[in-house]
């Protein structure tokens, strides 16, 4: 595989198509002529935003993980980009870098987390003079490929169609918005012509009511020929007079649906603000999943890490114990033969153990003297200054642990003063009378 300068940033987790959508690339080619560089073409959507460690790969059909890349290109960031040029962009690869058999290869966008953000169609490396060759793949990859395919048409139409609903809604919102304030605007030029016409009949009447009272004073004379006149007159005046407050209570009611109007459009506008900050809380919220999925993935291998460490150094510590426990269940059972032959050879040559100048430590040890290189002392030490045998002490084979009665041992006793041989009580060898101190060794290395 060969490699360009530094390494690319990948992940090992397993394909995800749901991001291929968000980098498309153009122009690409059913096969290119080995040995001549080429160019990749590719435009970045509006629901993307480059990185620095950003990079192309060229990768074969198949493969499962972003490691998994023949070679690669790191791709430049654009200055601007809110700029349509800035939306197309290209990178090229070296011809010494790109492989040289005929197998599918595609280009694939990989950004700086190692997740795959586009994917091109397949493309092979050919002479341009050759034969067209129809090569088929299996019908998994071709299916899965559709699939994908198909995934990736339906992704875009639901995001540009989520566009489409967001824009009209934004639109819609922005026309009723406008719409409301050009109501506020006609009711508010309503109520001041009111206002005024009110202020100018009000004037009028007030100019009214003096004349009427002047001519009321000047004509005193004539007051019972105008007093139907001015009794006309005053109840034309109470009649004006409810009217006024008729359009006082008007104007009143028309101020109060002019402030409701002011709530309903400052509600508007805090829904519209609210709804822009909720979606900007979702996409920051998309981006810290992202961050902490694969922070979960570090801190779960880094785990499995420590478990794996800890779980072997259980199990030496288990071997460890294990090996110490047998170690001192062996040393136990050595020490009891130990114990029961001293005392097996003592009862079997006569000798009482209390009569004995050395004793074997039982529960006072350290306290006895020892023989030097003997665990228990020298289990002949004391024969010549026993002057009567003991009884027996012993009724089991040091060996096999089987059960004796007192006529073998008595037998065996009897046969050590009478007969002119010595047999061994545990496999029945003989030896001649003389040879005692041998016999006493290969009966004690029975217990070995």
């Amino acid at each position: 595989m060969e490699e360009t300068i530094g390494e690319p940033p990948t992940s090992a987790v397993l394909l995800d198509h749901c991001h291929f959508s968000q980098v498309i690339f153009n122009s690409v080619e059913k096969f290119y002529v080995p040995g001549g560089d080429v160019t990749c073409y590719y435009t970045l959507t509006q629901h993307f935003i480059p990185r620095r460690k950003d990079w192309i790969g060229i990768f074969r059909v198949g493969w499962k993980t972003t490691r998994e890349y023949y070679t690669f290109m790191w791709v430049t960031l654009p200055t601007d980009l809110n700029s349509e040029a800035a939306k197309q962009q290209e990178v090229q690869f070296k011809a010494y870098y790109l492989p040289k058999d005929d197998e599918y290869y595609q280009f694939c966008y990989v950004d700086q987390d190692g997740v795959v953000r586009g994917a091109s169609i397949p493309f092979q490396f050919r002479p341009e003079n050759e034969e067209d060759i129809l090569v088929v793949t299996t019908q998994g990859e071709v299916e899965e490929i559709e699939q994908h395919n198909k995934e990736l048409r339906k992704e875009n139409k639901e995001l540009k169609d989520s566009c489409v609903s967001l824009q009209k809604q934004n639109s819609d919102l922005q026309a009723e918005l406008q719409k409301k304030q050009e109501e506020l605007e006609t009711l508010k030029s309503i109520s001041k012509k009111l206002e005024e016409t009110m202020k100018e009949q009000k004037d009028s009447w007030k100019t009214e009511l003096l004349q009427l009272k002047e001519q009321s004073q000047k004509m005193s004379s004539e007051n019972e020929r105008m007093g139907v006149r001015v009794d006309q007159l005053q109840a034309q005046l109470s009649t004006q007079e409810k009217e006024m407050e008729k359009l006082v209570q008007r104007v009143q009611e028309k101020t109060e649906q002019v402030e409701q109007l002011k709530k309903e459009n400052g509600q508007l506008f805090l829904n519209l603000t609210e709804q822009r900050a909720h979606q900007k809380t979702l996409e920051q919220t998309v981006e810290e999943m992202k961050q902490q999925r694969t922070t979960a993935a570090k801190k779960q291998q880094e785990l499995t890490d420590q478990n794996f460490d800890l779980s072997k150094k259980l199990s030496e510590n288990k071997i460890i114990y294990s090996t110490l426990q047998k170690e001192k269940e062996r040393m136990e059972k050595e020490n009891d033969l130990l114990k029961r032959e001293n005392s097996r050879l003592l009862s079997y040559m006569g000798l009482d153990h209390d009569s004995l100048p050395y004793q074997a430590p039982t529960s006072n040890p350290g306290g006895a003297r020892r023989s030097p290189g003997l665990v228990y002392g020298n289990p002949y030490s004391g024969i010549q200054e026993s002057s009567a045998p003991s009884l027996l002490s012993i009724k089991k084979c040091p060996t096999c642990k089987s059960d004796f009665g007192d006529d073998i041992f008595n037998h065996t006793l009897e046969q050590d003063v009478q007969s002119p041989s010595l047999n061994c009580p545990i496999c029945d060898k003989y030896f001649p009378a003389k040879e005692k101190q041998i016999f006493e060794d290969h009966v004690f290395c029975h217990t070995l």
